[in-house]
């Protein structure tokens, strides 16, 4: 495997394993956005996300990662990343993230979306549509002759024009092997350069996270759910991108 600057590049039969990991993160995402409604307790989603973890066969990214207890991270309105799914009632008019990782023969998957519970303010439909094109603007750069800050810069781009904060406290990464690779992918412009350059079978997560309101970030008390520390709402979105020599490739879809 060739090594680039500490990144690793991937070659094409590690690429398609990781292709098939994110399937499988996808697969589940889809079946729990079925399940997100006004009414239904965070656990459940937990609960039906381990067994489809143990029906594909693969094993729960997230769980034990540095003592975290989910396989799900889900964060509700002001959560922004990292919440722990419980017995707390989703409510109508919530929005509710969900990041989702597996592994699957020895390689990482890894994905996050926002979604609706039922009727939301159109304030909040705003932050989830915004969240979600500032990812696909950075996704558009994610190609070969570009470099890593490009990225960055289309995200922050997109969402200072929406009017969304951009959370600078938590950023995507390489992804393969590890949950987490170098180059860490800022959601914002870095001063003092570009990056460093974006190079066929590079894999990474991109991931905005976007608030309504206030982008600096509290700790909860269980030292893993951040908060905005104003309130706000928050929306985080995620794919995991391979750059190709065709520019990029969206694994984490099904």
């Amino acid at each position: 495997m060739k090594k680039v600057r500490g990144i690793f590049i991937k070659n094409d039969r590690e690429i398609e394993v990781m292709r098939i990991a994110n399937r499988y993160v996808s697969l589940i995402l889809d079946s729990l956005e079925k399940m997100v409604k006004p009414g239904i307790p965070s656990i459940e989603l937990e609960e039906h996300a381990q067994a489809l973890c143990r029906e594909f066969e693969v094993k729960p990214a997230f769980q034990g990662y540095n003592g975290f207890p989910y396989a799900i991270c889900c964060s509700i309105n002001d959560e922004i990343v990292h919440g722990f799914p419980s017995e707390r009632i989703i409510n109508d008019g919530d929005i509710v993230s969900i990041d989702m990782g597996v592994i699957y023969d020895g390689f990482y998957g890894d994905s996050a979306r926002t979604f609706a519970a039922g009727n939301i303010s159109e304030d909040a439909r705003r932050l989830i549509d915004a969240t979600r094109e500032s990812l696909y603007k950075g996704i558009e750069q994610a190609r070969p002759g570009n470099s890593l800050f490009d990225i960055s810069s289309a995200i922050e781009e997109y969402a200072i024009a929406s009017g969304m904060g951009v959370v600078k406290r938590f950023v995507g990464h390489g992804i393969g092997r590890s949950l987490h690779e170098k180059p860490e992918v800022p959601n914002f412009r870095v001063p003092g350069g570009t990056g460093i350059p974006l190079m066929t079978g590079m894999v990474l997560t991109i991931e905005p996270m976007l608030t309504l309101g206030s982008a600096d970030v509290d700790i909860l008390d269980d030292d893993w759910t951040a908060v905005t520390v104003d309130g706000s709402l928050a929306a985080h979105w995620e794919h995991t991108v391979a750059i190709t020599s065709d520019g990029p490739l969206i694994l984490s879809q099904s």
